[in-house]
């Protein structure tokens, strides 16, 4: 049976003006209460928004890097240089690698890539790598996904008489590594508007601008096919799915549903998807997962083979074997995950930051149980793989606490160290180990003081079942693709009966009911709530998505229920 999570804080958003429904006359109404809510208060704000138009000022010429990057390239190319593509091993990287390297193939470029390998090598840039291209003849090394803290291994080719081209949407440190050009709208000084693309995302940008025929406003036929890669990698990184994110992936997802890579053809083939409904949550929960899966248990190197293979037969296989991976990985996470609350728990379940280190915790898995920590105490959690000299961790955060922000205030201990507010990865030494999690839990505690640490799950609007209509979905559907940065509609119904309750799944952990009002009612189903089955009130109030279920052939209208509250308590 599921654990009860957190309480949670429900926020309604304030119901819009009528001056602002004004502005919007022609929508319907419940979707006026959503664009109002995302901040689109006027008729042409909103239809770019529902339109996923291609925002302004989005020339790749406009970022830092870009024109620099494109004259060595193109020098590289005429002049028969050897090019290496160097990427990371999540699906961020890897598409970002494949989709370079690509494009580089056909401009008749002499090109390599490299993954490096998450256990013999860790994450980013390192030496031994360096001198491993540098033996093969590589001359011009080009990151992608990774290198914007890599100063020390941007020196090392340099004295091996490599050039470098870095581009990540990471962080900066500070000082920049030394390179010909540095791609990383994040950088002092970059006025391009686009802070958050992802890697997938940067490396589309500089495909772009090496790509003849492309204008400010549009792509080249030759190099939009590609937005199908940057779809997987955007909406898998969990970069915000606003602006020119929403755009690509959008337009990515047009080629995902027809796709023409024999790999992704047969990705959705074992993960039993029909291409012509592919939505981002599939990318997040099906696709992405699949191919994470690949460097999380061996190398990723097979996944970018999965996606460049156009052979049907190796793409099947292929397919095939990071299906399985995903499925020992599943395994790996839960084990790992139980292990770690174990330990936390015995340690100090009070804990600001929750801390677990084991010698057989697998480093591919610790980011995902850590993340289950996380979502499961609402707190700070750090899960790693502690070596013989080094420990390796990963961290994933709540929204209060920015802990890249952390680690930097602890970079004199760590040998490397990056990432975003919500999650970030560290290597240190093991003497060093004990000082970093006592300076962590003191800022963790510093910070948090005083804070009511309680998730908070925010609604569009509170609407009775009445509303909640066939033709409403279509609205809905005007929001896709949602996912981080650009939630689904989320709605509150109050005063409900449930009926029919009973758990379901494998391990019995998801709920399924029904909810009336006493006039109309509906199906529910809430995933990892099978704990309210032995208390279930009489009346209720739900926190949920209205959705379309595909089950067995048949589609049935459905209330997907993120929380549960006994009728008449506090929001």
């Amino acid at each position: 049976m599921a654990q009860a999570p957190p309480k949670k804080r429900w926020n309604i958003s304030p119901i819009l003006s009528p001056k602002v429904s004004d502005q919007l006359t022609g929508y319907h109404p419940v979707l006026q209460q959503i664009l109002y809510n995302r901040g689109y208060n006027s008729l042409n704000d909103a239809q770019d928004y529902l339109e996923a138009r291609r925002p302004d000022g989005t020339d790749p010429y406009q970022m830092l890097g870009i024109p620099e990057a494109v004259e060595r390239i193109n020098r590289a190319i005429s002049h028969s240089e050897k090019i290496a593509v160097y990427g990371d091993y999540d699906v961020d990287g890897v598409t970002a690698t494949a989709l370079l390297t690509q494009v580089l193939i056909s401009r008749s470029a002499d090109v390599i890539s490299y993954i490096p390998n998450r256990f013999d090598e860790g994450y980013g840039l390192n030496i031994e790598a360096i001198d491993h291209l540098s033996e093969r003849g590589v001359r011009l090394i080009i990151t992608v996904d990774c290198g914007i803290r890599s100063l020390m291994e941007a020196d090392h080719a340099y004295e091996l008489g490599m050039e470098m081209i870095i581009s990540d949407h990471h962080h900066p440190s500070g000082s920049l590594p030394r390179a010909a050009a540095v791609i990383n709208p994040k950088q002092s000084g970059d006025e391009y508007p686009q802070k958050d693309l992802a890697g997938v995302g940067l490396a589309y940008k500089l495909a772009s601008a090496l790509t003849p025929g492309i204008t400010p406003d549009n792509d080249s036929s030759e190099i939009e096919p590609f937005l199908d890669l940057v779809a997987l990698g955007t909406v898998a990184d969990l970069a915000p799915l606003v602006g020119e994110n929403r755009y690509m992936v959008r337009n990515g997802l047009e080629y995902l549903r027809r796709p023409q890579r024999q790999g992704i053809m047969a990705l959705m083939g074992v993960a039993g998807l029909k291409p012509d409904q592919i939505k981002a949550s599939h990318i997040g929960f099906v696709l992405g997962p699949r191919l994470n899966a690949a460097g999380r248990m061996e190398s990723a190197l097979a996944a970018l083979e999965l996606l460049t293979t156009t052979n049907i037969k190796d793409a099947a296989w292929l397919a095939q074997k990071l299906d399985v991976q995903n499925r020992e990985r599943q395994k790996e996470t839960r084990e790992i995950q139980e292990r770690a609350e174990k330990i936390v728990l015995e340690h100090d379940p009070d804990a600001p930051l929750f801390f677990a280190a084991d010698p057989d915790f697998n480093p591919g898995v610790v980011g995902l149980a850590a993340s289950r920590l996380s979502d499961l105490y609402y707190r700070p959690a750090i899960v790693a793989h502690q070596g013989q000299e080094f420990t390796r961790g990963s961290c994933r955060s709540i929204p209060e606490f920015h802990i890249t922000d952390a680690l930097d205030q602890c970079a004199d201990l760590l040998d490397h160290h990056g990432g975003h507010a919500a999650a970030a990865g560290f290597t240190v030494a093991n003497d060093n180990l004990t000082e970093l999690v006592r300076r962590m839990q003191e800022i963790t505690a510093n910070e948090l003081s005083g804070l009511d640490l309680r998730p908070t799950l925010n609604a569009d609007l509170e609407i009775p079942l009445a509303d909640l209509k066939p033709d409403l979905l279509d609205y809905l559907n005007m929001l896709q693709p949602t996912g981080h940065g650009n939630r689904q509609a989320y709605f509150v119904s109050r005063e409900l009966r449930p009926t029919a309750v009973r758990v379901i799944g494998r391990d019995r952990t998801h709920l399924k009911f029904n909810v009336t009002d006493g006039w109309i009612t509906y199906d529910a189903i809430a995933f990892q709530h099978g704990y309210w089955q032995a208390e279930m009130p009489a009346r209720i109030d739900i926190f949920y998505t209205f959705e379309l279920n595909p089950y067995n052939g048949r589609s049935s209208l459905q209330l997907n229920v993120r929380d549960i509250k006994p009728s008449g308590s506090p929001d």
